[in-house]
């Protein structure tokens, strides 16, 4: 019998933790080996339609307010009932909220396989949630963590070491292709981005402010000086894009300055710049740099999170300190200064995408996951239900 898995995400924004989940859930649907189900916190986003193309059936909605109030407990009673009715064997959740919805309800139904997911370093959560998730990694078998980094804050923070797999996350490479006929200046148009430019670009939202889209445009201010011919693209949407177009025109570069938006085509507009960035003081895994390194672009980051882990310094792209855009313009300027170092460091980054950071290694990961949770005596899982009690 193939096992019942139920994937619970918080919504189909165009997040990486969002598009991870999704293309981890595609990726086991399509394997055979399991029958899936998925679950949201909430509704919206453009990526629903993707979901729904997959032919999974209903796609349940636990819309959560607060975890402090009645409709929680309402919420929570719905997705039991739903993992009795669907005998439900593994729950996979993967981002905060719904590690501790989803490890609630899985819990009180008594899933044989419960499974979260941390892919944040610090910067992201208050010490109250970091509390709460931690009950939630409590109440699961394993807690999956996108990184060593992560692996090693889960530990500092009390997570018992055993409860704990490291999984990278894996990028579909074919996401990343474009038409062999597509010439750069084409893709350039499909964004309205100018041909005689070198683009250096950053894909992050512009919601959270732990992304320091400043520090990226102060660094674009001093490349713009040193190199007259440099332009930069600014992919993502949120409430900070107003704040930071006044900057990039009070750094007198707002001419230099392509705010384009949602990238629904992250693929064509890879293929039309030279470099990728990545600016946050603080990340898990940066799905942004896979994205990068996949697409041929030399990469300059600042040492956030997991960066060290995907990066080879000085071989695929640079490392500079958090905030400091000086670093920073120094290296895109050295990157922009030698067009045959800059193609060899892409070359090299794809290289090592396609080798380590594959979904076919991502999803393996996966499913073996699930067959050694899922081959554990019962007495074993009763036991595991108990250990939350004493924190082992």
């Amino acid at each position: 019998m193939k096992p019942n898995v139920l994937f619970i995400i918080d919504s189909f924004e165009q997040g990486g933790s969002e598009r991870q989940a999704l293309q981890l859930l595609r990726d086991v649907h399509q394997s055979g080996r399991c029958r899936v189900h998925l679950a949201c916190l909430q509704s919206q986003g453009s990526l629903r339609a993707e979901a729904e193309q997959l032919g999974i059936g209903e796609i349940h909605e636990y819309a959560l307010s607060s975890f402090y109030n009645l409709n929680f407990l309402k919420q929570l009673r719905r997705l039991v009932r739903f993992i009795k009715e669907n005998e439900i064997d593994v729950v996979h959740t993967h981002c905060f909220y719904t590690n501790i919805f989803g490890m609630a309800g899985a819990f009180l139904a008594r899933v044989p396989a419960r499974i979260t997911s941390k892919g944040e370093t610090e910067g992201f959560r208050t010490p109250v949630q970091k509390r709460a998730e931690r009950l939630s990694f409590r109440l699961a078998h394993r807690v999956i963590a996108n990184c060593l980094v992560v692996q090693d804050q889960l530990i500092r923070e009390g997570v018992k070491p055993k409860r704990i797999i490291q999984h990278y996350n894996g990028l579909d490479l074919e996401r990343l292709k474009v038409l062999s006929s597509l010439r750069r200046e084409e893709a350039r148009a499909i964004f309205g981005l100018p041909n005689d430019r070198r683009l250096v670009t950053i894909v992050a939202n512009l919601r959270n402010p732990v992304k320091d889209h400043p520090m990226f445009l102060r660094a674009a201010a001093r490349v713009r000086t040193a190199v007259p011919d440099a332009a930069f693209v600014i992919a993502g949407e949120g409430e900070l894009m107003p704040s930071l177009r006044q900057l990039a025109n009070e750094l007198g570069i707002a001419g230099d300055v392509h705010f384009i938006g949602r990238c629904d085509d992250v693929a064509s507009l890879l293929f039309a710049s030279d470099i990728g960035v990545l600016s946050s003081k603080a990340e898990g895994f940066a799905n942004a740099i896979l994205e990068y390194m996949a697409a041929g672009l030399p990469v300059v980051s600042t040492n956030a999170g997991g960066v060290r882990e995907a990066i080879v310094e000085g071989e695929t792209g640079f490392i500079v300190p958090a905030s400091d855009d000086e670093q920073m313009a120094e290296r895109i300027i050295q990157i922009l200064s030698d067009n045959d170092k800059a193609q060899a460091m892409g070359a090299l980054g794809k290289m090592i995408v396609a080798e380590t950071f594959s979904s076919d290694r991502h999803l393996k990961n996966t499913l073996d996951l699930y067959d050694e949770l899922l081959a554990k005596p019962k007495s074993v899982a009763a036991h595991n239900r108990t250990e939350w009690l004493t924190g082992q």
